[in-house]
């Protein structure tokens, strides 16, 4: 599977926020907070985890999101759990 960009992981998370989760496509930004912001509970979040693994073929702990608070949270960590130099 082709590793996705930055920009894509952003829209892949949007799209799923929207689709799966029902939030406001307009609410939907880099600083939008998943509990607050977006109403998303830590279920949600686990389904969010697991719907970016299919997507990016990749393998993620939840403890690798355990600091996430917004969109652009998830992206950066997406970014950083699929580069090809992440630590091991």
């Amino acid at each position: 599977m082709e590793k996705m960009t930055r920009e894509e992981l952003y829209q892949e998370v949007a799209e799923t926020l929207a689709h799966l989760f029902e939030a406001d496509p307009e609410s939907i930004k880099p600083e939008a907070r998943l509990a607050e912001d977006l109403e998303l509970d830590s279920i949600d979040a686990i389904d969010l985890i697991v719907h970016m693994q299919k997507k990016t073929g990749e393998r993620f702990r939840p403890e690798d999101f355990q600091h996430v608070k917004t969109v652009q949270d998830v992206v950066d960590t997406l970014v950083r759990l699929t580069s090809d130099d992440k630590a091991a």
